[in-house]
């Protein structure tokens, strides 16, 4: 699933600082992933995925593919962007082309300016500010839109309903919009209707506890980018051993399964007996005609039918063979809703 989310903030927020780091967990193995078209500004990162390692360590595959989540670093926005001033609608096109936004907030003092930066909670607020007044631009020529088509005629109902909440500060996406309207909504691309998480970058030396309770309003996850980026190079093993002796812990991790989540992904897994486990990502609600799709346009065009067991039974009972005789493998149709942690075998006719 070509599903990415877009790094957003200030200039010298730490953008590039976070993305670096988060380059330090790209899959090994990119052209495994056809539908990442790699960039210089964009990263096919690993899902962190303690069952998956479990289905490996079990199944000992000659390959092991993650959950892929990409990452795209987009250039800083200043005040104004919706105007056009810096990189203005080029920088709102990327964020346009993502499908989720991590918002980076600065909280740190350094030899860079604050280019317009104030403090965590103004910053979320000029960001935000930004993307609305875009998408008001955007929903006022909608509703200027001359029409007596009754299709066009909601749409500027719809339109209107919109910016009419956007004028109050309630994002698109928070707007409570029927079925009907939000079909139409959709059809708007609007930057404001994304879902987003909120990071704020501070000094490893912070107090990431406090800073929580301090902007707990914004629900943010608390990182010292600078110092997960200087971790990137290091082995495993180095890794480990430097994090204990500074007492620090890592949350690179809770940053790449927040952005996952965010997206609306579960992770379902194929197992090809010794040759390879891998993970895949789906949106949640899902079917199975849906996640053989996902794996081969021929599973979903030729499914008979889809064998599943979870997890959890799969890592119990020691893999396919025990889990058949365990009576714990169930057969399900098109129409089944995949669970997170389903481990799926596809079965196709000819």
């Amino acid at each position: 699933m070509s599903l990415s989310v877009g790094i957003v903030g200030l200039p010298n927020a730490g953008k590039s600082t976070l993305f670096n780091a988060l380059l330090g967990r790209q899959v090994a193995k990119v052209e495994s992933y056809p539908f990442c078209t790699i960039e210089p500004n964009t990263g096919v990162i690993e899902l962190p995925d303690e069952r998956l390692k479990e289905i490996v360590g079990l199944v000992e595959p000659q390959k092991t593919l993650p959950a892929p989540v990409k990452f795209v670093d987009i250039a800083g926005l200043v005040k104004g962007a919706h105007k056009g001033l810096g990189l203005g609608n080029k920088f709102l096109a990327h964020i346009r082309e993502c499908n989720a936004i991590l918002y980076l907030l600065r909280d740190f003092d350094g030899s860079a300016p604050k280019a317009g930066s104030v403090s965590p909670r103004v910053d979320f607020e000029v960001l935000k500010t930004e993307l609305a007044l875009k998408d008001l631009e955007a929903l006022d020529k909608i509703i200027r839109e001359k029409t007596t088509a009754k299709e066009k005629k909601l749409k500027r109902v719809v339109a209107s309903k919109l910016a009419e909440s956007l004028k109050k500060g309630v994002l698109a996406k928070d707007v409570d919009l029927a079925k009907e309207e939000k079909t139409i909504a959709d059809q708007f691309f609007l930057l404001t209707a994304k879902p987003f998480l909120v990071i704020i970058n501070t000094n490893e030396a912070a107090d990431f506890d406090q800073k929580k309770k301090e902007f707990s309003a914004i629900k943010p996850i608390i990182i010292a980018a600078k110092f997960e980026a200087d971790l990137a190079d290091f082995s495993a093993k180095e890794k480990q051993e430097f994090l204990s002796d500074k007492g620090f812990v890592s949350v690179l991790d809770q940053v790449i399964t927040a952005a996952y989540q965010v997206l609306g992904l579960i992770t379902f897994y194929t197992v090809k007996g010794g040759k390879e486990v891998r993970a895949w990502p789906v949106r949640a609600g899902s079917t199975a005609i849906e996640a053989a799709a996902i794996v081969h346009t021929d599973f979903a065009e030729k499914f008979i039918k889809a064998e599943i067991v979870s997890y959890r039974d799969f890592i119990q009972l020691g893999g396919w063979d025990k889990v058949k005789a365990g009576g714990k493998l169930r057969t399900e149709g098109r129409d089944y809703q995949v669970k997170d942690g389903d481990i799926l075998e596809f079965k196709i006719g000819r």
